[in-house]
């Protein structure tokens, strides 16, 4: 079975042209050109579509996408991490539509509002399972107590820190600066300071933190913003701090 590309744009909600250049960019190839001109694309043309709109809506720009296709061979595989990622954000959005309806109804009825219920799905608990799973329970406990005391003003703050670290990174890698280089090197110590807020981390977990960078799309989408192939230098660069200068 294959559809037209007029026919794949529509379903998609794009544009001939856009999936033509998707084309020229080696990211979509029609599965075949007919006599007259026309693309047509298969089954697989249409799932790696699907790919690219998913990460597209994660924030990654085309030559990370691109990369992030290039290092996923395996499709399953890459299919059931999209999904995850899709019910984590089907669950944050409907908590939030419950939230906004309770809201809304408490407000029209003149009942008195609740904090919690008011500001449910909006705030940083999404994380709590993924968090004790990986780090252990009381170390989601330590940082949710220690986020909940910050003022708004102080988290924006510890955001815009990171950001600028961030920024850092992607501007050695642009400048063609090594990894294990002294520049470089005092960026990761800056990023490693940014996470000893609570405890400082062990070898091991700084280095893991770095390798999750890459391997999970999320991480990858905020530090890949900044420049393609920065979360890949950020890992390298914390691996190297974290040989050089941590203990476990």
């Amino acid at each position: 079975m294959e559809w037209s590309i007029q026919e794949i744009a529509r379903r998609a909600g794009t544009t001939s042209r856009t999936l033509r250049h998707y084309g020229e960019l080696g990211l979509l190839e029609p599965t075949r050109v007919g006599s007259n001109g026309y693309r047509y694309y298969g089954p697989d043309a249409l799932i790696r579509l699907q790919r690219i709109l998913l990460l597209r809506e994660l924030g990654l720009g085309l030559p990370a996408i691109a990369e992030v296709l290039e290092g996923q061979r395996d499709t399953a595989a890459a299919l059931r991490t999209h999904l995850r990622l899709l019910e984590r954000e089907r669950e944050r959005i409907g908590r939030q539509i419950a939230s906004v309806r309770t809201t809304l109804h408490k407000t029209e009825s003149g009942e008195e509002l609740m904090a919690e219920e008011v500001l449910d799905g909006f705030d940083h608990t999404q994380y709590e399972q993924e968090v004790s799973e990986r780090w252990g329970r009381d170390a989601y406990r330590k940082g949710d107590q220690w986020w909940r005391s910050l003022t708004d003003a102080e988290r924006r703050e510890f955001m815009a820190q990171q950001t600028t670290i961030a920024k850092d990174f992607a501007r050695a890698l642009q400048d063609g600066i090594a990894a294990d280089s002294a520049a470089a090197q005092t960026i990761a110590r800056r990023q490693y300071d940014w996470l000893s807020v609570l405890e400082a981390p062990s070898k091991s977990h700084f280095i893991g933190l770095g390798d999750m960078y890459v391997a999970d799309e999320r991480f990858t989408a905020v530090y890949d913003q900044h420049g393609v192939g920065t979360a890949a230098f950020v890992r390298d660069a914390m691996r190297v701090y974290g040989e050089r200068h941590l203990d476990d």
